[in-house]
């Protein structure tokens, strides 16, 4: 659940942004598909599809996000197509219609970005500002309303023109271009950063505070990430699992951004998180992984919780890391594009990770699809989508 700047293409669960116009590019999936956010047509309570499927409709894919049940993909022109599940509206199509196949949502124009959360959508537009829709109960359309919307409404507060954003379960973040964090939404674990966790709805933008200005962020379910200039990053919010990266998680609550430790020595590029466990990629083009490990999310070989970050083992030459979730679970699945295909491991009961079959594994894997090269990834509850070609 990460972003970065909208001028290079980020690769994550929950923000993504515009590449160079690559024509002819796809989207697939794979995965779980009970209410069609595989974008391929077809629903069941049961369905998965644990190999790599083509979405229909759209060629000319930049990015993919992928939230709890539904699936955006931003094409080359600008424009957005979404499908799935829209018990909230979260599709942007002024019903609660679920639809296996992308339709445009067709009020957005000169999208540069977009971001799936839990049952909510963003959206940033070329002239920096954001566009919201679907779920508002903790205000994270940040309208200053508590008020669900089929259609996307502005957000309001935003003190500069914004370069990236990323959506957590019902958080939303933002990184404007002098590097401030805002935050608004869900604050029940600290996912706000602001010192104090609360069960109100906080539907206006909050600066997070930061010891420098953030060049990338990045959100889990309930934990939110930040990359800051000197190539360190910071994490606040739930940190049961150690998520958030301060080599503890005796205090499961963790409401003011702390420095992720253990990563001396190299330069991080973007973060992404999951429910339990978070992902960096550094500069050197290998990945990092912390938190809990119980369906071997973090690729080191075991599935022993880590409360600093490992190696991913065996990769080399990652250029985007995103992490995906089951539930509010310990478990969840990692994805990477590494020499412009995917690998992926961790939990694989619905075919998440994209290798055939429902084993899930500790050490990453290659995922076969038809996608050459793979420009983005993005990992959501129990499914994941890509685009390239």
């Amino acid at each position: 659940m990460r972003a970065r700047p909208s001028s290079f293409l980020t690769a994550g669960n929950r923000c993504e942004s515009a590449a160079p116009s690559r024509d002819g590019s796809q989207a697939e999936s794979w995965g779980y598909n009970f209410v069609g956010q595989l974008g391929i047509g077809t629903v069941g309570e049961t369905e998965t599809r644990p190999s790599a499927v083509t979405v229909a409709g759209p060629h000319t894919v930049r990015a993919v996000s992928a939230g709890a049940r539904h699936g955006l993909a931003l094409l080359s022109n600008g424009t957005v197509k979404a499908w799935g599940g829209n018990d909230f509206g979260q599709l942007d199509d002024g019903t609660h219609t679920s639809r296996p196949i992308p339709g445009s949502v067709a009020s957005l124009r000169e999208v540069t970005a977009v971001a799936a959360g839990g049952r909510f959508s963003l959206a940033l537009l070329r002239d920096g500002t954001l566009r919201a829709w679907g779920q508002n109960s903790s205000g994270q359309l940040g309208d200053g309303t508590t008020s669900d919307r089929t259609l996307p409404v502005e957000v309001l507060g935003l003190p500069g023109h914004v370069t990236a954003i990323a959506a957590g379960n019902s958080t939303a973040l933002a990184l404007l271009a002098d590097g401030t964090v805002l935050a608004w939404g869900l604050n029940s674990s600290g996912e706000l950063g602001q010192g104090t966790a609360d069960n109100q709805p906080h539907p206006v933008p909050l600066t997070v505070p930061l010891p420098q200005r953030a060049t990338s962020i990045g959100a889990g379910l309930f934990h939110s990430l930040a990359v800051l200039a000197d190539g360190s990053a910071r994490g606040w919010g739930l940190n049961n699992e150690g998520q958030v990266g301060n080599g503890s998680n005796a205090v499961s609550v963790q409401p003011t951004p702390v420095a992720v430790v253990g990563l001396r020595g190299v330069r991080v590029k973007s973060v992404d998180g999951g429910f339990g466990h978070s992902l960096a990629l550094p500069t050197n083009g290998r990945v990092k992984a912390w938190g809990s490990n119980a369906s071997g999310q973090l690729g080191d070989g075991t599935n022993t919780p880590r409360l600093v970050p490992v190696d991913v083992l065996g990769l080399t030459g990652a250029s985007a890391v995103a992490a995906g979730y089951d539930g509010f679970s310990a478990n969840g699945h990692s994805l990477a594009i590494t020499h412009g295909g995917v690998r992926a491991w961790g939990e694989n009961n619905r075919g998440q990770l994209g290798i055939g079959g429902f084993e899930s594994s500790n050490r990453a894997s290659a995922v076969t699809t038809g996608l050459s090269p793979t420009h983005s990834i993005s990992g959501g509850l129990a499914f994941s989508l890509t685009a390239g070609g």
